[in-house]
């Protein structure tokens, strides 16, 4: 801690009950009252305890009146908590309000004063007003276009850009836009215009007429002034130009500020946010004091390490004023890191170890599963609804409920009956060809548009449509767009089964601020985190702090995983992200990354020794190399070690049991109306034909047979191998 030398007087002795149970840095926050103050506080670090703490012992100690503190944040749940916290500490009648909220108050107070009359109608939603001004200079947008222009209108605004000058500051920045910045200008002022003509504001307006307000009445900014005397702002990493400027008119030429932020949290440049101003406060303030809070109480020192390893290899100037964090916990589990082939695999391997995790009594909604991207969702969704886990979406609709989904499944419908006659389809021969023309329609691309946003995210839900249909033509190669329609169908239903108490499911970006038991941090691949479109330093490394946020919101369990290719049989071109080089056991050898085939996969540094999320009905494995039943070379590839083979090591497989099981796997995936993977793989097959087992536990060895497979399969896999033929259908399964 650094610190000017200031005298404070002694507080009464009630006042230091509110102390007890701070660590030494915590204490420092809550006893630092004069001059500025900067607390920089990593993930877990208890920085709410030390902010309502302070408070509350100014409030008692007397040297902070209840209602001349103004402390501001980002979100109404984080200001509700904060007010809920500091009446249980006997400090009732601070405001504590986010920064749109306490603006809102002074508007409307001080509208009349200012301006006179009534304060106009605040808009509650500006996307009808945006596609009206789109509309009148003759900009054709789709919903998803609409949400882009929307979102960069109000980029514009917290960056304070007028319209003038926004395709100007687009092509001198980094900041890559969905649609021409001219166009995307021209739209911005007629919004501004038709705004002034109906007489409305937006959300936005209420900080720069604030602002505005402030800067040229100084009567009012004094009576401001004199209603709030200290100030504190929490989440300081991600305050915009805009919210700055008004943070500086509430203070004046004051001392009596106090920030917390984590430069390494900053995840929300693209809405404006800039760690600058964190950065940048002991410049601004040579005399401020300055706090670190490291020890971690939220993670264990397993997940801590990993966290500070990810921050070790960041660069930028945000990395320049990384913290590392000291874990105050008992030790836990080493983090899993998981290596599928491919991305259902890595679904269904996922809620399997989800399930595990509830059967060994961690509660469902102590469990997240985060992704990257909200499209990323759809197969979590379907795999957590096949294993019977209740789940939860946060911050985004259920993939079948987005409206685009929904829009391409009425097309596909449509389609699907009356294809005969829709010239669209004309040569389009095979399923996913047809898919792709249909829903070319609604906007779907060969190629990804520029830059994020809802565009993009429009894009991807789409995108995952088209694959869907790939991988439903690759498991059944005579089925029709109506089969389509049908799965489609069924796998809505599937997932639209109300729950309570579930798994979450969230995007990294709506994860922050939130905390589990159990973590799984999921789709870590090259291409996905860091995105695509992230090109520069600055934006790599925003994906970097992404991973670190979602690693951070781990207490005990965390897993991270990634799969070689998108679709089961496909190319296994992908690897694990750059983020986990050097941290991850095995990270720098080929041999971990070789290949795995589909439905398989390989766990490193985990608590178990066993592939991944596989729930064996047999004694757990040794950690001794695998080899070659047949020559003895160690097998590094998944599918080999699936096999216990080399691939091209003469095969023993009994061509009739595996013609027979072949059958059968077609006839049980369409009673079931999944892709004929999800009963077995193709390797497993292979593997069951070699072994031809006997009885439930030579099966139950094989990888590949989970126990939930072997009760469900076994009966039927068992008699085919002794010889009868059930490609009918009937049987146990």
């Amino acid at each position: 801690m650094t610190a000017a030398s200031h005298s404070s007087p002694l507080p009464p002795p009630d006042a230091d009950a509110v102390l007890e149970g701070l660590d030494p840095e915590q204490r420092a926050v809550a006893t630092a009252f004069q001059g500025p103050v900067c607390v920089l506080a990593g993930a877990g670090t208890g920085k709410t305890r030390a902010l309502t703490h302070r408070i509350a012992y100014g409030v008692r100690a007397g040297m902070l009146q209840p209602a001349g503190v103004l402390a501001v944040t980002f979100t109404n749940r984080a200001a509700g908590e904060m007010r809920g916290r500091l009446r249980q500490l006997g400090a009732a009648g601070v405001q504590a309000r986010t920064f749109h909220s306490a603006a809102l108050r002074q508007l409307q107070f001080f509208w009349p004063k200012a301006v006179g009359g009534e304060l106009p109608r605040l808009l509650d939603r500006k996307a009808q007003l945006v596609a009206e001004a789109a509309a009148r200079c003759r900009v054709r947008l789709d919903r998803g276009e609409l949400r882009e222009v929307t979102g960069e209108i109000e980029w514009a605004k917290v960056t304070q850009t007028v319209p003038a000058d926004y395709a100007a500051v687009i092509a001198k920045s980094a900041r890559e836009t969905a649609r021409d910045p001219a166009e995307t200008g021209q739209v911005y002022a007629m919004y501004e215009q038709l705004k002034r003509d109906r007489s409305v504001i937006d959300f936005e307006d209420v900080l720069l007429l604030t602002v505005a307000i402030l800067q040229d009445r100084h009567d009012i900014a004094d009576q401001v002034r004199s209603q709030y005397q200290h100030f504190v702002v929490d989440e300081y990493q991600d305050v915009s130009p805009l919210q700055q400027r008004l943070l500086e008119l509430w203070v004046g030429d004051r001392d009596t500020l106090c920030v917390v932020g984590d430069a390494s949290q900053t995840i929300y440049s693209f809405t404006g946010a800039t760690p600058d101003h964190l950065i940048n406060f002991r410049a601004r303030h040579p005399n401020a004091t300055v706090v670190k809070l490291v020890r971690d109480y939220r993670s264990t020192p397993q997940v801590v390490h990993l966290a500070n390893g990810l921050l070790a290899q960041a660069r930028g100037r945000a990395a320049e004023h990384r913290l590392e964090l000291v874990s105050q916990r008992e030790k836990g589990p080493e983090p899993a890191y998981a290596e599928y082939g491919d991305e259902p695999a890595e679904a269904e391997g996922t809620a399997r170890r989800i399930r595990d995790l509830i059967t060994a009594g961690v509660p469902a909604g102590e469990i997240a599963v985060l992704f990257r991207i909200n499209a990323q969702s759809e197969v979590y969704e379907q795999a957590l609804a096949d294993a019977g886990v209740p789940y939860q979406l946060r911050g985004a609709e259920r993939f079948f409920e987005r409206q685009e989904v929904r829009e391409a499944g009425a097309a596909l419908r449509g389609a699907a009956r009356f294809g005969g006659n829709d010239a669209l389809l004309d040569g389009m021969v095979d399923l996913p060809s047809q898919v792709r023309a249909v829903l070319s329609t609604k906007g779907w691309t060969d190629q990804p548009p520029a830059g994020s946003g809802p565009v993009r995210d429009r894009w991807e839900s789409l995108t995952a449509l088209v694959r869907l249909a790939e991988d439903f033509a690759a498991a059944r190669a005579d089925a029709t767009l109506a089969d389509l329609v049908v799965e489609l169908d069924e796998r809505a239903a599937a997932q639209h089964a109300p729950t309570v108490q579930g798994v979450t499911l969230a995007s990294l970006h709506a994860a922050k601020g939130l905390e589990w038991d159990a973590v799984f941090l999921v789709g870590l691949a090259e291409g996905t985190l860091p995105i695509t479109y992230a090109k520069t330093e600055a934006q790599i490394e925003e994906e970097r702090r992404l991973l670190y946020v979602g690693v951070t919101r781990a207490r005990i369990h965390l897993s991270l995983s990634w799969a070689l290719s998108r679709a089961p049989g496909g190319r296994p071109s992908r690897r694990a992200t750059r983020f986990l080089s050097g941290l991850r056991p095995g990270g720098g050898r080929a041999s971990w990354s070789a290949g795995a085939g589909a439905g398989s996969s390989v766990e490193f540094g985990a608590a178990t020794a066993r592939p991944a999320g596989e729930e064996r009905a047999r004694p757990r494995r040794d950690r001794r190399p695998a080899r070659c039943r047949v020559c003895g070379r160690t097998l590094t590839e998944a599918g080999e070690m699936k096999l216990m083979r080399c691939e091209d090591c003469p095969s023993d497989m009994d061509e009739g049991v595996y013609e027979r099981l072949h059958a059968w796997r077609e006839a049980q995936a369409r009673a079931l109306g999944q892709p004929a993977y999800c009963v077995f793989t193709d390797k497993t097959l292979v593997a069951i034909a070699e072994n031809v087992p006997s009885d439930e536990r030579e099966l139950g060895a094989i990888a590949g047979v989970v126990r939930r497979k072997l009760t469900r399969f076994g009966a039927d896999v068992l008699a085919i191998c002794a010889g009868e033929d059930r490609s009918g259908g009937e049987g146990t399964g």
